[in-house]
């Protein structure tokens, strides 16, 4: 058994707690969306499901993920075959993927909201990107979600503002679809791990960061999450994870990503 890293930021505990969303996928494309997101499926590719497959983001399917940030002039990266927008869709539409995406809102269902906030459709206090790919993804394949920051703003009450993607809310299904066709996976957030499994697909809680508390958890939760009798510690990075990390990130990217860059002890 691995021996726990003695010193390790937020960002590097939930890049390792990320990689834990891909661990039994097999040969499935990982699309990890935004630098943490990204850097967990890489090191799930690396250590433990080398199944995984990683595109460049432009055209190829690797058989080693790309280093982010600035590369040396002689950097080669390892591709495996062309992996083009049709090839994308092939997977999508045939649940071969699963997406890592940070929404802006969350609310209970696990419906999630990238489009807009307040007012109405039609005129929004704030607009964003819209749906994007969103409502396709979120109905065909399996998908997770990344939080930076824990709070009542992202897990809201009620519904989302604007309802981009399907969750466990029967009423939004599309036609010929059941609660079953929802792949929610993973919940990574800066204060624990969380799931859908709790009773009727409640959002549970699966294990808490070093010095985070139940209460720091549901105070931060817009709506009820489903708390067990026991609840584990996230496991913390150890050394070999962390040396891999620093390969895939050499410019430490991943320290700007939160706040303060945080250490993973609290």
């Amino acid at each position: 058994m691995s021996t726990p890293a003695k010193e390790f930021s937020l960002a590097e505990l939930m890049i390792c707690a990320g990689a834990e969303a891909f661990r039994n996928d097999g040969e499935v494309l990982a699309t990890g969306i935004g630098l943490i997101p990204r850097l967990a499926a890489s090191l799930a590719m690396k250590t433990f499901n080398p199944d995984l497959m990683m595109t460049d983001s432009e055209a190829y399917l690797l058989s080693e993920p790309n280093p982010v940030g600035n590369r040396p002039d002689n950097f080669v990266q390892k591709n495996e075959t062309w992996m083009g927008f049709s090839r994308i869709f092939d997977n999508v539409w045939s649940s071969k993927r699963h997406a890592m995406v940070g929404p802006t809102q969350i609310d209970q269902y696990g419906q999630a909201n990238i489009s807009a906030l307040g007012g109405s459709y039609e005129q929004p206090k704030v607009q964003m990107l819209g749906v994007r790919g969103f409502p396709g993804n979120s109905i065909s394949h399996a998908n997770s979600f990344f939080v930076p920051g824990h709070n009542k703003r992202v897990f809201v009450a009620g519904e989302c503002d604007m309802v981009a993607s399907v969750g466990y809310n029967r009423e939004r299904l599309p036609g010929g679809y059941s609660l079953d066709d929802v792949d929610l996976r993973l919940v990574i957030t800066d204060l624990c791990v969380m799931d859908w499994q709790g009773p009727d697909h409640q959002l549970r809680l699966v294990s808490l960061h070093p010095g985070v508390s139940v209460q720091d958890v549901q105070e931060n939760t817009g709506f009820d999450v489903y708390i067990p009798e026991q609840v584990a510690e996230t496991v913390l990075p150890d050394e070999e994870q962390l040396r891999i990390i620093q390969q895939l990130d050499p410019h430490n990217l991943r320290a700007s990503q939160l706040k303060g860059n945080p250490a993973g002890r609290r």
